[in-house]
């Protein structure tokens, strides 16, 4: 696992609670609903989330215009649930897999996540891993209020 490898970090305040955001993180309907940034969708029955330590997960989003599909998954490292996960991302199986940490802290009445990727580069602007998920993000927002 690369995590000394450079890396980019997204922070968001959510109109949610810490056990709202981590539902949406850990529980696989809603895990389809938004995980994705915008123009994909991630088919239901292609999400597979064993939501433990050393628990496997995965899911296909799908371009809506392509139809393109990009197979992803990882491993869960650490839990501790409303407050933080641990997992490895990115190609399922790969040994070089990124590391992402996700942390969920109640500021007001908002919950603040804090999303840390380690092991690929990623910029404002890049159209790719950034880009990728700071789009995801602004679903999840849409999913947390819906």
């Amino acid at each position: 696992m690369m995590t000394t490898a450079p890396g980019f970090t997204l922070v968001r305040d959510f109109d949610a609670t810490p056990e709202e955001l981590w539902s949406a993180w850990t529980d696989p309907d809603e895990i389809a609903d938004w995980l994705h940034p915008r123009g994909v969708s991630t088919p239901r029955d292609s999400v597979v989330f064993d939501t433990r330590v050393g628990g496997r997960y995965a899911y296909t989003m799908v371009n809506d215009e392509s139809g393109d599909r990009y197979p992803t998954g990882g491993t869960y490292l650490e839990l501790q649930p409303f407050e933080r996960l641990v997992f490895t991302w990115g190609v399922p199986d790969a040994s070089d897999a990124p590391v992402a940490t996700v942390t969920f802290e109640p500021n007001g009445d908002r919950t603040r996540m804090t999303f840390d990727l380690r092991g690929v580069d990623g910029t404002p602007g890049d159209n790719s891993f950034y880009d990728g998920w700071d789009s995801a993000f602004d679903v999840l927002a849409d999913h947390v209020t819906a």
